[in-house]
């Protein structure tokens, strides 16, 4: 039982649908219009300040303190060193989105502590897989923790 609206509530409907449309897209227009225009400065001029480098995450080296690696293993060894580099980038890359975020202690808790975690894993990962044919390396876990050079 479906009752037909009567023609004047049809329009009340249209006219104010249509009205929220244009002042939805005013809005977006607007706020994207805003969105570039650069902020003022005290001198009232139109130049942008920029926030210092908050540096860069140096680790060391894994691959020059390895001994040598067995062939059954260099896949995945290779693999899990490609890995190690992805871990920095992704950390440098969260450094840097993250600039001015949490307070004094925020780049380690939230970014080498779980670097440093990440790489442990992965360098046992490869510490594992030349044990399985060779000797197993012992202290790369020394290699795990990396620090922030500004």
């Amino acid at each position: 039982m479906s009752r037909a609206l009567p023609k004047y509530n049809k329009r009340r409907v249209a006219i104010i649908g249509g009205a929220a449309a244009v002042a939805l897209s005013g809005a977006v227009i607007a706020g994207t219009a805003l969105a570039g225009t650069p902020s003022k400065s005290s001198s009232g001029n139109n130049a942008r300040t920029l926030a210092a480098s908050p540096g860069t995450i140096s680790c060391p080296d894994v691959a020059s303190k390895l001994p040598a690696i067995p062939a059954s293993a260099q896949a995945e060894v290779t693999r899990n060193l490609t890995l190690l580099q992805t871990q920095i980038q992704e950390a440098n890359n969260r450094l840097q989105s993250t600039v001015g975020q949490g307070g004094p202690n925020f780049v380690q808790n939230a970014i080498l502590g779980p670097l440093a975690d990440k790489r442990k894993s992965t360098i046992d990962r490869i510490a594992i897989s030349i044990g399985r044919t060779a000797a197993k390396p012992q202290g790369l876990d020394s290699l795990a923790a990396c620090t922030l050079t500004k």
